[in-house]
């Protein structure tokens, strides 16, 4: 065969062919629209005004009217609610949004949906419309699988978020609003806005900015009750119910002195108040979905509805409103600096959650204690209870507690499979360990003459009765502490935020006089929490927790049930061949440490039917704290009561 030959120039010139000709045929990106315009310190030129008609407890549905001064002849964009305080992520839901039709002078005008970020709607106003006028309705969830439920026959919770558009290019501090909201005819509404008028079922709202509109839900009902919980300077505080029925109103004085008590203990940590006038916005409720949100001037909470009438099975929800208060403080007036936006559709960055949360939920625990909200054993054992949890946490070994602060953004509160090995928001309680271990080693190296108390004071207390929020840096934090007791805090804090165990850290528990152990009985505590959730913790022995009708709610990452094959909504028909309930598997695993034999389960998950074994005999293990013989008692002094 002959072997034909082509010049290198030929070759070359081929290739830069070939090559051309794939450069022309390839996709080339399409240039990015306009962007959207920047949030700017000025006035907005007029008053918005909002007016939602919640009347409709058969479809539950919000329908919103909005007016909104424009200029004619100029184009305007409007921004519905993205990044959304307390969230600390993109949740507005922009997709309960529907029958948006804007007019001018009475004409539809046309609006386009941004293609990129779709929280934003544009509108070419004509010459000569000096408002827009807006309808749209917010569709509620009315099954708990299409979200949280926020309107039942009894109350509702109205997110001023979820229903009002605003101006884009204005920080939203400075875009005044007037606003209405119709209940049912006879309901009660509470809420932190200034009530200008109530005409009916209609309340009218003094003129406030968006800012402080969107920072100030309201709950109605049908069954209320307000309790006057004191003042804090010259700002009272009350706590406004809402119940499923009336009867869950009733309360025992003892029960109203220990929310007044966490009114004047929280004055006395931090020394100041950031409010005109603070409404805790408490449902009582197992209708409408649960939620914990703070605000400036209120909470938004709901608990269980025996919250009150069985006071001493509930200790475990306790520490909700001592939390939500101390956000006033944190979160709301001292605010990280990245988490601050000048409006609502600026992302947020969230790398100081372990403060805003990690902090509000130690006070959470500590005030619930000096307030007699929780016994000082209730506050041990669930500190006991948050130990061990972050002991087992697998998850530590790959992912920093630093690294939790992007959660919200990362799952958005989904159920994760793997709690324990994913790790979802540890920033809380994880977070919660590490100032307990700052409270300690600040008492332990001043001998008892300072603590977290004073960084507390220090760094929430200034500027007494101002509004305005005052943001801080990671510096700002490690400054403070200095101030209070000199240390080396930034390599304290970094140590614990960049660091992967084993093991939680809990320093600050030695330190407190206290150590974790396991014993074989839970204490009142978990008790409670076990039984009105209608659940089983075996975290700490078969490395699994039970939920209703058997099914697993949890599985230790690499723990013995793990190890089985055992998934989480795994179903336990049987135990050792008898059917099973939540107190034979807590007697199995107790019969256990007198054989040999295994325990063995029968299982069905989905279709598939297995037997599995465990060869485990140490028992039933729960969580409680001991003291150390020997060392200064510092989580008595904590819990204690401020004079």
């Amino acid at each position: 065969m002959a072997v034909v030959t082509f010049p290198r120039i030929t070759i070359f010139c081929a290739a830069f062919w070939a090559a051309s000709a794939l450069a022309q045929t390839a996709p080339r990106p399409l240039p990015m629209p306009a962007a959207i315009a920047e949030p700017l310190d000025v006035a907005y030129p007029g008053t918005l005004r909002v007016d939602v008609d919640a009347s409709d407890l058969v479809r539950r549905i919000f329908n919103v009217k909005e007016t909104i001064p424009v200029r004619g002849a100029e184009p305007l964009t409007l921004l519905y609610p993205k990044w959304l305080p307390g969230n600390h992520s993109p949740s507005g839901r922009i997709d309960a949004l529907a029958g948006l039709v804007i007019r001018g002078n009475g004409a539809t005008i046309p609006w386009t949906r941004d293609p990129v970020d779709v929280y934003a709607f544009h509108v070419t106003v004509p010459a000569g419309v000096i408002a827009l006028d807006i309808e749209f309705q917010f569709l509620t969830a009315v099954e708990g699988s299409q979200g949280r439920i926020v309107v039942t026959q009894e109350m509702m919770n109205l997110q001023w978020v979820s229903v009002a558009l605003y101006p884009a290019g204005y920080f939203a501090r400075r875009i005044p609003v007037e606003a209405s909201v119709k209940t049912p005819e006879g309901w009660r509404v509470a809420t932190a806005l200034e009530t200008a008028s109530v005409e009916g079922a209609i309340t009218k709202f003094k003129t406030t900015t968006f800012e402080e509109l969107a920072d100030s839900p309201l709950f109605a009902g049908k069954y209320s009750k307000v309790l006057d919980l004191g003042m804090t300077g010259k700002a009272p505080v009350r706590l406004n119910l809402f119940a499923d029925k009336e009867s869950l109103l009733e309360t025992k004085p003892e029960y109203e002195e220990a929310h007044k008590a966490l009114v004047r203990q929280a004055h006395k940590l931090f020394g100041s108040y950031h409010y005109d006038h603070y409404d805790f916005l408490l449902a009582l409720t197992d209708r409408m979905g649960g939620i914990g949100l703070e605000h400036h001037q209120s909470s938004e909470n709901g608990t269980v509805p025996e919250y009150f009438t069985e006071w001493d099975k509930n200790a475990d929800s306790r520490d909700l409103l001592p939390h939500e208060y101390t956000h006033s403080w944190n979160g709301k007036f001292r605010r990280p600096a990245d988490l601050w936006t000048p409006n609502l559709n600026v992302p947020m960055r969230d790398s100081l959650l372990w403060v805003y949360e990690g902090q509000t939920q130690y006070w959470g625990y500590v005030l619930g204690a000096r307030a007699g909200l929780l016994t000082k054993r209730q506050a041990m054992d669930a500190f006991a209870a948050t130990a061990a949890t972050y002991d087992a946490r697998i998850g530590r070994a790959w992912k920093p507690l630093q690294d939790t602060t992007n959660d919200p953004i990362v799952a958005a509160r989904r159920a994760l499979p793997w709690r324990s090995w994913q790790r979802s928001e540890d920033y809380y309680s994880e977070g919660q360990l590490v100032w307990f271990d700052a409270d300690t080693l600040i008492r332990e190296l001043s001998r008892g003459k300072k603590s977290l108390d004073d960084f507390a004071s220090t760094f929430f207390g200034v500027n007494d009765g101002s509004h305005v929020p005052a943001t801080y840096t990671f510096d700002d934090v490690v400054a403070a502490l200095n101030s209070v007791q000199p240390y080396s805090w930034a390599k304290f804090l970094r140590d614990r935020l960049d660091g992967n165990g084993p093991g939680a850290p809990l320093d600050g528990l030695a330190r407190s006089g206290y150590r974790l152990i396991y014993t074989e009985k839970p204490s009142d505590y978990i008790k409670g929490i076990e039984t009105r959730s209608k659940s089983v913790g075996l975290t700490y022995s078969l490395g699994m927790a039970i939920g209703r009708e058997g099914r697993l709610s949890d599985v230790l990452w690499e723990g013995p049930a793990y190890k089985l094959g055992l998934v989480p909504g795994t179903q336990i028909i049987a135990i050792n061949n008898v059917a099973y309930t939540d107190e034979r598997i807590k007697d199995a695993v107790t019969e256990a440490k007198k054989s040999d034999g295994p325990i063995e389960l029968l299982v069905k998950n989905g279709d598939v039917f297995k037997t599995v074994r465990f060869d485990y005999h140490e028992g039933l293990r729960y969580p409680q704290l001991e003291r150390i013989p020997g060392t200064p008692d510092r989580l008595d002094q904590i819990l204690n009561a401020r004079k």
